[in-house]
């Protein structure tokens, strides 16, 4: 079997250094607070080349936190792809504006900036910047597009942790930028864990006080906030694993070199394509079929795992009924029946992205 992922491989690569970090924090007690945690988010924060860092429970509260800081009018609406999982819009609705899906590109499935220049109103306050699969959005036009109509940019870094956009890395170019340590992330936690990264002094207070409580010190709550915080343990496992993330990534860019050159060609296979701006760290590789299911079957009858993200485009989703956006001719709303995520990550071998390789080519052959 070729694993979509291997988190088991992963462990066993470094796990001297992972049963040391956490036998240190449990010996310590340090479970919350404390010198893991700040060490950990001045390491993100430089890694990210942002100039701060708070980390929080997991990526969806990031995303609540950030928008939450930024002090928007209620029922705002805020832009957001429809390409994307749901802890994108759900954080909107639940902070208490209004989502306003937008369309994806065709090369990459990103933001279509095109398509967020004709949804902008008078009641748009903010942009969520989603860098889908690992691919920066383009942030120079929306950056732009933000400035002339007074807009917020939030970006949501979940599956692009060290991805960069013109030599900047990702998260802290727009206003402010949350992520995901979810375990299957590039760089994920051994459970729930996220991060915010902003470079404002000012709205990294505000954050951080959100998390905890709303307040500066023990018992002087400034108003109230919520708890979500990253704790002793997932900070220092994400410490130890921040250190071998340029090398994972490295392999990841190895890997979706060998797709792009080897799977070319191919008669109704579509393949990502890359912003030459932009250094992808490739958390997806997605391909595109009207075959896609068959395609699915067929890489699973031969042991190659696979995913769908995402099976449903957001608009169609129940959840969003009333929004009335479903039944829109986004290209988003099409393409939902035909993206296949392949295996993509440092667990693989040559041979084995060789044999993914063979057994696409193999199935596409025989739709000739």
């Amino acid at each position: 079997m070729i694993k979509f992922l291997d988190l088991k491989k992963q462990y066993l690569s470094m796990k001297p250094e992972i049963d040391a970090a956490i036998s240190s924090i449990i010996e310590s007690s340090a479970f919350i607070g404390g010198k893991p945690i700040s060490e950990f988010e001045a390491e993100f924060a430089q890694y990210q080349q942002a100039k701060h860092c708070v980390g929080v429970a997991n990526g969806t509260d990031a995303l609540e936190i950030a928008i939450e800081a930024l002090d928007l009018p209620r029922g705002s609406e805020i832009i957001v792809p429809a390409n994307t999982f749901i802890a994108s819009s759900e954080a909107v609705t639940r902070s208490g504006h209004k989502v306003v899906f937008c369309d994806c590109r065709a090369d990459n499935y990103g933001i279509d900036i095109e398509d967020v220049k004709k949804r902008i109103n008078s009641k748009t306050k903010a942009i969520i910047a989603v860098h889908l699969y690992g691919h920066a959005v383009d942030m120079q036009a929306l950056s732009d597009l933000a400035q002339q109509h007074n807009l917020k940019i939030i970006e949501d870094c979940a599956q692009a942790h060290g991805a960069e956009f013109q030599g900047r890395r990702v998260g802290a170019i727009g206003d402010i930028g949350t992520f995901s340590f979810y375990p299957g992330k590039n760089l994920g936690a051994f459970g729930d864990a996220g991060a915010i990264v902003t470079n404002d002094d000012t709205l990294a207070k505000k954050v951080r006080m959100i998390a905890n409580h709303g307040r500066v010190a023990k018992y002087d709550h400034v108003f109230e906030g919520r708890n979500s915080r990253l704790d002793g343990l997932q900070a220092a496992i994400l410490s130890i694993k921040l250190k071998h993330l340029d090398n994972w990534t490295a392999l990841r860019r190895q890997a979706a070199e060998y797709y792009l050159s080897h799977l070319s060609g191919i008669k109704d296979l579509v393949l990502p394509q890359a912003d030459s701006r932009v250094k992808a760290v490739y958390h997806l590789f997605v391909i595109r079929s009207v075959y896609r299911d068959e395609l699915k079957q067929f890489l699973e009858k031969h042991g190659i795992e696979t995913g769908i993200h995402y099976p449903i485009a957001l608009p169609k989703l129940k959840a969003y009924d009333y929004l009335q956006q479903g039944q829109e001719a986004m290209l988003a709303n099409q393409l939902d029946s035909q993206l296949l995520s392949l295996p993509i990550g440092e667990h693989l071998s040559e041979q084995e992205l060789a044999q993914v390789v063979t057994v696409v080519k193999s199935f596409f052959a025989g739709k000739k």
